[in-house]
């Protein structure tokens, strides 16, 4: 094992259910190779988003660049930003990702991003990154229905801010996910159950193994870029 690191934040209060086994999968192939993997479930922490006290943007603060409201969060975002690869993992709800994920961006990155001309960022690190994105909703309604483009667009939204404060992020889909374990038991007749468990059966474990791929590949460029440091 090396010393490199990679934190996964799952953003999805469903344990062992499709976000988790992506992040699992993920996890697992990053492993592989070497690198240690750290899992945190956002819904297990007691935090809340932004409180917009800007003690990260005060001049000569002792926060300067860093979240000051202490809470369960603080701790692991003064971990996080000294990693070498970041995960972030969530479902979608309504149309973007969960609240919890959503106030997890807010406290992780608001405070690197500059208020300067150029919008910079004072990350320590410009890390590898990933989102794993699992939906009930198809690849084709993404694209082409317009509630679909909705949610791309406030999923870009995340990638975007992501990508200005510590690097583009490699994006991990799975669509058309298994919600229920019995389809009959709840008000969703705009689903068909059969369907659903064939997704299920045949697509996700794709879905699973792209997630294994991508974490082996992260720890190869982790590990890559560490050997060119130390010939530094």
């Amino acid at each position: 094992m090396t010393d490199k690191k990679i934190f996964i934040i799952n953003g999805s209060p469903r344990k062992n259910w499709n976000t988790d086994k992506m992040c699992q999968s993920f996890a697992d192939g990053a492993k592989s190779k070497g690198v240690s993997v750290e899992t945190i479930y956002l819904y297990d922490l007691n935090f809340k988003g932004c409180r917009s006290c800007f003690a990260c943007k005060l001049k000569g603060g002792k926060n300067f660049s860093r979240c000051a409201y202490p809470d369960d969060l603080t701790p692991i975002l003064d971990k996080i930003s000294k990693c070498d690869g970041l995960i972030l993992a969530s479902p979608i709800y309504f149309g973007n990702v969960t609240a919890e994920m959503r106030a997890f961006v807010e406290r992780l990155l608001f405070p690197f991003f500059q208020y300067d001309k150029n919008f910079s960022s004072t990350a320590p690190k410009r890390m590898e990154t990933a989102i794993i994105y699992t939906m009930n909703i198809s690849e084709q309604f993404l694209k082409e229905n317009p509630l679909g483009q909705r949610t791309k667009n406030a999923m870009e939204s995340i990638e975007t801010f992501v990508e200005l404060v510590l690097k583009k992020p490699q994006i991990i889909y799975a669509f058309d996910t298994y919600q229920f374990n019995d389809y009959e038991k709840y008000a969703s007749s705009a689903f068909d159950p059969v369907h659903k468990a064939k997704q299920r059966d045949e697509q996700f474990p794709k879905y699973l193994q792209k997630a294994y791929d991508e974490g082996v590949n992260m720890a190869k460029r982790i590990l890559c870029r560490g050997i060119m440091q130390d010939s530094l």
